[in-house]
């Protein structure tokens, strides 16, 4: 047998496996939830993010036909009272160039949308948009968020009115926080973190009105990934000038992050890594297999909580806590499967939703934290 069709036939045996193998995403079964789907189409469903505004629920999702760059992507906006039935109110494009990694806002009673613009195949994101809506229908064009180059992620707001937002640079390596009154110009704060090709970052408040963050330490642009590849925890006193760097978190590389609180604890939800080898099991592999999954984040790391069901590519989660429990938007490969990663970025996904009770994750906190 020839070099060539021995290859054939090992990547025939290993993506034969992939398509076989059963989903193995740990649910913990002290976690009170439900899940179901919102979009199942057959079409690449990813990057959601979710906000409640004007008694309802918002939704916002890329369609395209795979993961990697593409002109025909575009963005759907849907609507839901219970998080069950939703309704496409918004169909939004970036004039023939990819789109990803949507982020909503309410600023000043209005529904704020940022973006990322990209035009490579193997995706490389190079300015934030923004567009606005009183309606959540009807949207402005796109116009280029300033500073330039800066990629957003979730903008937050101060008790005082300010909203501040965490931003990787274009090129990878360095992350900052900006803030703004009005959201469409933006004055860069202070720097988080400078080296490790960091970039998607996320910050929430601390009871105490401090800022904690989490960035995605990729260390290398490696398909395999890099065994160095995990998560920075900082945190910065107001003014918010200055950043402390807390703990580099080996629990997984937490790719698309969305932390949220709740009675004083910070929870994150965001892509994890079950596998942890090398070189095709290195933090980040497009070859690894991975959740979305729920995380504990304090100043000493990341504690995992809970797998939610899904698999494959995975994660890009949006956040809506109400009272004592929280939605969860979030997309994911076929969850009977247990696809890697780079067959999950080819194949169809879901947006999914689950409803976790909060009390329920609160326990699992309190009881795994102790476990430290």
């Amino acid at each position: 047998v020839c070099s060539a069709d021995l290859l054939i036939v090992l990547a025939a045996i290993l993506v034969g496996t992939a398509l076989l193998r059963p989903n193995r995403a740990e649910v913990n079964p002290a976690l009170k939830l439900e899940t179901w789907d919102a979009v199942n189409d057959g079409n690449h469903n990813a990057f959601t993010d979710m906000i409640k505004w004007n008694g309802a629920l918002y939704l916002v999702y890329v369609s395209s036909p795979y993961h990697f760059g593409s002109s025909d992507s575009r963005l759907y906006l849907m609507r839901s009272k219970d998080g069950h039935q939703w309704e496409k109110i918004a169909r939004l494009v970036a004039a023939g160039k990819d789109i990803r990694d949507p982020k909503l806002a309410v600023i000043d009673g209005k529904l704020f949308l940022y973006a990322l613009i990209n035009v490579a195949f193997t995706v490389k994101p190079y300015q934030t948009v923004y567009a606005v809506s009183k309606d959540g229908k009807t949207w402005a064009p796109f116009a280029d968020v300033e500073p330039s180059g800066w990629l957003f992620w979730s903008p937050q707001q101060a008790k005082d009115g300010t909203y501040y937002v965490a931003a990787y640079w274009h090129e990878h390596g360095k992350s900052a926080l900006l803030k703004s009154t009005h959201g469409r110009k933006w004055e860069i704060v202070s720097i988080i973190h400078d080296g490790d090709r960091n970039d998607e970052t996320d910050i929430e408040f601390l009871p105490d009105g401090r800022l904690i963050s989490t960035a995605r330490l990729e260390v290398s642009d490696s398909y395999f990934g890099n065994p160095k590849g995990s998560t920075l925890i900082s945190v910065s006193n107001p003014p918010f000038d200055k950043w402390t760097p807390t703990a580099r978190s080996t629990v997984t590389r937490l790719d698309g992050p969305n932390l949220f609180r709740y009675n004083g604890r910070v929870y994150a939800v965001g892509r994890y890594q079950p596998d942890h080898g090398g070189p095709f099991t290195w933090q980040g592999s497009l070859f690894a297999r991975k959740r979305t999954s729920l995380f504990l984040v304090e100043e000493d790391g990341l504690t995992r909580l809970s797998d939610l069901p899904g698999a494959g590519d995975t994660s890009y989660a949006g956040v809506g806590v109400e009272g004592y429990q929280v939605i969860i938007s979030y997309y994911t490969s076929n969850i009977r499967k247990d696809y890697p990663w780079i067959l999950g970025m080819l194949l169809p996904t879901a947006v999914r939703i689950a409803k976790v009770d909060l009390p329920s994750l609160e326990a699992l906190a309190k009881a795994k934290s102790g476990q430290k």
